[in-house]
C-alpha cells in the first residue's frame, strides 16, 4: 500500500470564503490517485470563484508519464463533476514534480540511482551540503558518492536532495 502525504499550501483570492467541503475533495482526490498506483507530492490551489486552479503533483516509484497525468486528471475531472457546482469553472493541472522540486518519500529516490545530487543533510545537529551521485539504497539509507568517498546517509537526516542534470 502506498502511503500519501497532501500538502496544501494557503489559499489565494476568493477561495477560502467558498463553501467547498476541501476535506472531502482531499480524500477523494488521494484515493483516485492511489487506485491509479500513484502517491501525492503536493497539491496547490489557487485562483478565485470565478476559477479555481487546482495543481496536482503525483510521483510514482517507475516515473510518471504525460499518458499517467492524462488519465488522473480524466478520473479527478469525472470526480468533479460529480461534487456542488462550486467546482464548476476550474482548471486542473496534472503533473510529476520536475527536478528541479526536492525529492520528498524515499521511494523517489529509486528511478535516481546512479544519478548526481545536491544534497543538504543533518550530521550531529549541523548542516552540510555535498554534490554527488547517488550508488545505492540500503534500507533506509542512500549511499552516496563524493569524489572518491563514499558516504551513507539516513534518509531520516536529509533536509533536502535536488537532483542535478547531467549533459
Amino acid at each position: 500500500m502506498l502511503n500519501l502525504i497532501f500538502l496544501i499550501r494557503p489559499f489565494v483570492g476568493d477561495f477560502c470564503f467558498m463553501s467547498i467541503d476541501k476535506k472531502h475533495i482531499e480524500s477523494e482526490i488521494k484515493k483516485i490517485v492511489e487506485s491509479l498506483g500513484f502517491f501525492f507530492i503536493e497539491l496547490i490551489i489557487r485562483g478565485d470563484k470565478r476559477q479555481l486552479v487546482f495543481e496536482i503533483f503525483v510521483d510514482n516509484e517507475a516515473g510518471v508519464t504525460t499518458e499517467n497525468c492524462a488519465e488522473i486528471s480524466r478520473v479527478i475531472h469525472e470526480f468533479f463533476d460529480t461534487v456542488d457546482d462550486e467546482i464548476s469553472n476550474y482548471r486542473l493541472d496534472v503533473s510529476s514534480p520536475g527536478v528541479d522540486r526536492p525529492l520528498i518519500y524515499l521511494k523517489q529516490y529509486t528511478k535516481h540511482l546512479n544519478r548526481n545530487f545536491i544534497i543538504k543533510y543533518e550530521v550531529d545537529e549541523e548542516l552540510k551540503q555535498l554534490k554527488g551521485k547517488l550508488i545505492q539504497i540500503i534500507d533506509e539509507n542512500l549511499l552516496f558518492l563524493f569524489g572518491k568517498e563514499e558516504i551513507l546517509i539516513p534518509f531520516n537526516k536529509i533536509k533536502e536532495a535536488k537532483v542535478q542534470i547531467s549533459f
